[in-house]
């Protein structure tokens, strides 16, 4: 069936339901399971005269701190479903971009991921991830609500 599953995670309560998921899965089919979390790329940020900064070496140092945390959250749910997880923290990526890719790069045949189920303004005004990587993705994807 699925040999290798690619579980995003941006470390949300949501997210974190979807990697039980998609570890329960990989188990029950004996499938490796890759877990990622996706960094947006740096960019400053601010209006006319006026920009604020963020210095690019504490915003790499912040994102590594996080993708930390989000992975050993989906280590410790790994452990208990009674399955090993890779871990891969992709950076400088737009998260649905960056999901389809390193599905693509890694040689994924399954994405699984949560989705908020955002509908009418708030889904145009917010967008929808999950929606992006459902239309850009060539590997089925599974998504949790």
């Amino acid at each position: 069936m699925y040999k290798k599953i690619l579980i995003a995670t941006d470390g949300s309560d949501l997210a974190q339901k979807a990697v039980g998921q998609g570890l329960a899965l990989a188990r029950a089919v004996d499938a490796r399971a890759l877990v990622v979390t996706i960094t947006e790329p740096w960019r400053t940020s601010g209006a006319s005269d006026m920009v604020i900064t963020f210095p690019l070496e504490d915003y790499e140092k912040r994102a590594q701190e996080g993708a930390t945390i989000i992975f050993g959250k989906a280590i410790d749910i790994a452990r208990k479903v009674g399955v090993t997880c890779e871990t891969l923290h992709v950076m400088d990526k737009y998260p649905a971009e960056g999901i389809v890719e390193t599905a693509e790069q890694q040689g994924c045949d399954l994405i699984v991921m949560a989705s908020h189920g955002r509908r009418g303004l708030s889904r145009m005004f917010l967008g929808s991830q999950a929606a992006k990587v459902v239309t850009l993705s060539k590997v089925p994807v599974l998504i949790c609500r």
